[in-house]
């Protein structure tokens, strides 16, 4: 799955003998399938790995990887260049932003995308974007709009006609779409 070479391993066994003994690392995406996709590393103690993850036993330490990132993980590669200061360790996952959802995937997964690959686009045209914050109750989505879209007087009708029609027709799970944006903060609105 991930290609961890000889050199940042051994990195991460140095940063790892310093932790608390047992300490691996987790490997993960964070909003995987969308522009905003990031491939993460992170300290692992004993405990804090998810249930649904999948350890992977390297020389002198475990790293575990979260599930739902796997199929975004695809062809990864974590690699550590040494250099004047010291060294860099990348992270290079030419799958992390690539959209791959279907009716199995986690209900964020399917919202995500939908808002990054249909709606987003159309919103681009007046500076504005929306982003899912949280689902809560398991059927409410709630969004957070930017740009051109805080503050603009016509948000309601794009909200109900554009984003809240789109994600209800999509994704028969949602029952409701929530807005916390502070609309209230006119300055880059595009209409006012």
């Amino acid at each position: 799955m991930v290609d961890i070479s000889q050199a940042a391993q051994a990195y991460l066994r140095d940063l790892l003998a310093k932790q608390d003994p047992g300490c691996g690392i987790r490997i993960f995406v964070a909003q995987p399938g969308t522009p905003n996709a990031e491939t993460c590393i992170a300290y692992c103690r004993d405990g804090e790995q998810q249930d649904d993850d999948s350890p992977v036993e390297y020389d002198g330490f475990t790293a575990w990887f979260e599930a739902r990132s796997e199929p975004y993980l695809v062809d990864a590669v974590v690699d550590f260049q040494e250099d004047r200061l010291g060294g860099q360790l990348t992270i290079k996952a030419p799958n992390a932003r690539v959209p791959s959802v279907d009716e199995h995937s986690p209900l964020t997964d399917r919202i995500n995308y939908v808002l990054y690959n249909e709606i987003n686009p159309g919103l681009a045209a007046h500076g504005g974007q929306v982003s899912l914050v949280e689902v809560v109750d398991e059927t409410a989505a709630v969004l957070q709009f930017g740009g051109g879209c805080q503050g603009c007087a016509a948000v309601d009708i794009t909200l109900k006609q554009s984003v809240e029609r789109a994600l209800l027709d999509q994704i028969p799970e949602l029952t409701e779409i929530r807005d916390v944006t502070d609309h209230s903060m006119t300055e880059n609105a595009y209409y006012r």
